[in-house]
């Protein structure tokens, strides 16, 4: 029984809650949840293709800007000497 708590206790507060909130708004906030759910999964997918689309090329994205490029010349140089 779920540390305590029996099948009426969460019965009891799932009617409460409907009660609540509504079977609408309860369906809206489920959806919203899956959506967000979803969202982030997505997210991690594009960051996991693209670590390796980066392994495989041996540069990560961007990585290779001229900005970037002057920055590490700049602290090399300040750092050798």
């Amino acid at each position: 029984m779920l540390g305590g708590v029996s099948i009426w206790q969460l019965l009891i507060l799932l009617v409460i809650v409907v009660l609540i909130f509504g079977t609408r708004r309860l369906g809206s906030m489920g959806g919203d949840l899956g959506a967000a759910i979803r969202n982030f999964r997505s997210a991690m997918s594009d960051e996991e293709s693209a670590k390796s689309t980066a392994k495989s090329t041996g540069t990560l994205p961007g990585s290779s800007s001229p900005s970037d490029q002057t920055a590490d010349r700049v602290r090399d140089e300040t750092h050798s000497g």
